[in-house]
């Protein structure tokens, strides 16, 4: 199961979202939730919001295909903060002049998917079969060093 959620025009730069969406890419959501929750960036409000849709979205696809939900499996599989639209103002400066102010937004995507059952590790193989396995290797020959070429100095 896989959903995802996009917000458009948050009104905050990409640089600053970047720093809350890379703590929870490729988190548990329990876990996402509980970092976005507790952190004291103002992007962790509007990324916990696109997390809630994302899980709500999954929620809905389920449904749909008449399957078992269960939020706790799922896991953040994708998460990226894009620049948006910049709006560009200007405010008055010395003698006259006006310099330029930029508003930067961006778009917010986070995917979930569900996790599948963890895969167990293949069985050890018996000691005895490990020694077989195990071969000699022949040794490398060891390179005599290289004699340096020393040259005679005319004396005068």
């Amino acid at each position: 199961m896989e959903a995802r959620a996009i917000q458009r025009g948050v009104r905050q730069s990409a640089r600053k979202m970047r720093l809350v969406i890379d703590l929870i890419r490729d988190c548990a959501v329990p876990e996402a939730d509980a970092i976005l929750r507790f952190s004291k960036k103002r992007a962790a409000r509007q990324i916990h919001k696109v997390l809630k849709s994302a899980v709500a979205n999954a929620q809905q696809a389920a449904q749909r295909q008449n399957t078992p939900f269960d939020a706790d499996t799922l896991r953040v599989s994708y998460a990226v903060v894009n620049e948006g639209q910049t709006l560009k103002r200007f405010t008055a400066a010395a003698m006259g002049r006006g310099t330029p102010i930029l508003k930067r937004t961006s778009h917010v995507e986070i995917r979930v998917a569900g996790t599948d059952a963890p895969v167990a590790p293949p069985p050890a193989a018996p000691k005895a079969e490990v020694k077989e396995a195990k071969k000699p290797r022949a040794k490398a020959k060891k390179k005599a060093p290289a004699k340096k070429k020393t040259t005679k100095k005319a004396s005068k």
